[in-house]
Order: C-alpha cells, then sequence, then structure tokens
C-alpha cells in the first residue's frame, strides 16, 4: 500500500500540488510560534511528496544530486503548535542545470497564508563539483504535470 502525504489540487492555482504537515512543539519558540526558519524543513518535506508523485523520488542520479543554490522566503503570519499547515508546491522554471520552485503555505483551519518561499536548486557533479545538464525525462514529467504554468 502506498501512502502519499501530498495531494493534487486546484485551490491555489497555478500549484498544482499540496502537502500537509502538523506544527511539533520543537518547531516552536519561547512563545509557542514557528519562526521563518522553521518552514525549511516543511518545504523540503513538500518538495519530496511533490517528485514521489511525479515519479521522480527513486530517480538514480549516479554521482549527481540537487543541491540548494539560493532560498528567499517571506514571512507573513505566526504559526503555533499543532496547527495544520498546507503547504502548495510548484516548479516555476526548469533551466539547463536548475529548478526553481515556489512554496505557499497556508494555516488549513482558516486559510491564512503564513509563508511563501522561492528555492533554486542545481543538479551538480558531487566528484567534480560542477554543475550538469537535467535531464529530458525528468524535465518532460514535470512539464507534463505544470502544463503551460511552467517556464522553460
Amino acid at each position: 500500500m502506498t501512502i502519499e502525504l501530498g495531494h493534487v489540487t486546484d485551490r491555489k492555482l497555478p500549484f498544482k500540488y499540496a502537502s500537509f504537515t502538523r506544527v511539533g512543539f520543537s518547531d516552536t519558540d519561547a512563545q509557542g510560534i514557528v519562526y521563518y526558519g522553521r518552514y525549511l524543513p516543511y518545504f523540503d518535506a513538500a518538495r519530496v511528496e511533490y517528485h514521489r508523485h511525479l515519479g521522480l523520488l527513486e530517480t538514480s542520479w549516479g554521482e549527481h544530486e540537487f543541491v540548494m543554490r539560493a532560498s528567499t522566503i517571506e514571512y507573513l503570519a505566526p504559526a503555533r503548535f499543532d496547527d495544520l499547515i498546507e503547504v502548495f508546491i510548484r516548479v516555476a522554471r526548469i533551466g539547463h542545470t536548475s529548478v526553481a520552485y515556489e512554496l505557499a503555505a497556508y494555516k488549513h483551519e482558516d486559510d491564512v497564508l503564513m509563508v511563501t518561499a522561492q528555492q533554486t536548486l542545481v543538479l551538480v557533479d558531487l566528484g567534480e563539483r560542477r554543475a550538469r545538464a537535467i535531464p529530458g525525462s525528468y524535465r518532460e514529467k514535470i512539464g507534463a504535470f505544470e502544463g503551460d504554468d511552467l517556464e522553460r
């Protein structure tokens, strides 16, 4: 049996995929709120579920791996312990060696936008420490899912 934590959605277009997470006690500070930096693991989990849904999680890259090149976060509202957060994720652009993601986290209970983010990952040859071209099969699967919303 396969359990998918994420889900296809059309609630917040152009996002077509979202993943749920719940705020853990360890994610909060002394005031009981989540600061912007604690959203990074939520974004990582959403990105994993996005790739799992597209069948790209188990892709063998050999000595190649995606690494974070840039990440920006805009913090809009605090979340608290046990809030259910829905993280919307999309690939906005695929370049020659990089993939740009857009993310938006909403408190599920009242649909309040908590945080937005943009992240760019680059496919790197780990041995040579050089960027490598993203394979066509990866581009095709993401392109088929994102459709006309994907910048190429």
